[in-house]
């Protein structure tokens, strides 16, 4: 059964709830290997714990996704990087302070104890503080993360207008929606990438290569990092 929580929208953009409180029974489930959509400063999540094995296979059911693909975390803080990565290179500790939180995933050595579903069966991990209250604080209940990736299948945008669609579209598949609005995610600045979601910047020997290019533009990064 998915269950469906109605958040207040006017209150969910961080401003004046910093620390939302969500019911004991849904961070049980979570805990336990559930799954939960949520709002985000960009798109709409769907998250699991990524420590749990039941969760992420939960997750790759529901989202149709094959092994290969890497699952982006968010993080309650930056203070919890270290728990998933084995290096953080100086310009990516740069770009963590002047961008998060914000729209950036970060791409990073992963530490060796990283569930192999959330690299891909890679060495690497995604990992972003968002510039919102919701995933911060169900991260922070969970293992420091809360799984990242958009809440769509192939093909749909997620774009969600009404939680009426989330709920069809992923009843019996989540065990929570949380529903923030139909605007989740910041208006995408002039100049900023195509996609909706987060810049993701991979960090190989100090500098920043481009994987895709969200509401976060780029040029900004680079000129932050030029000006040393």
């Amino acid at each position: 059964m998915t269950r469906l929580i109605l958040l207040d929208a006017d209150r969910a953009d961080g401003s004046t709830t910093p620390k939302p409180r969500f019911p004991d029974e849904m961070i049980a489930s979570l805990r336990a290997g559930g799954a939960v959509i949520f709002p985000t400063d960009t798109l709409y999540g769907l998250g699991v714990d990524p420590c749990s094995e039941t969760g992420l296979n939960r997750l790759l059911a529901a989202k149709g996704r094959n092994r290969g693909k890497p699952i982006p975390l968010l993080l309650s803080e930056g203070g919890q990087v270290g728990r998933w990565t084995r290096h953080v290179p100086p310009a990516a500790a740069r770009l963590m302070d002047r961008f998060w939180p914000g729209a950036l995933t970060l791409v990073l050595p992963a530490d060796p104890g990283v569930h192999p579903a959330v690299t891909g069966g890679g060495d690497t991990v995604g990992l972003r503080v968002p510039d919102h209250p919701v995933p911060r604080a169900l991260a922070a209940l969970l293992s420091g993360a809360v799984t990242g990736t958009s809440a769509n299948r192939s093909g749909n945008p997620g774009a969600w207008r009404s939680a009426e669609e989330v709920v069809q579209e992923f009843t019996g598949e989540v065990d929570w929606v949380l529903w923030g609005g139909g605007a989740a995610g910041d208006a995408r600045r002039e100049g900023a990438g195509t996609s909706p979601g987060s810049t993701v910047v991979r960090m190989i020997d100090d500098q920043p290569v481009l994987l895709r290019e969200g509401v976060l533009p780029f040029h900004d990064i680079i000129e932050f990092l030029q000006r040393g």
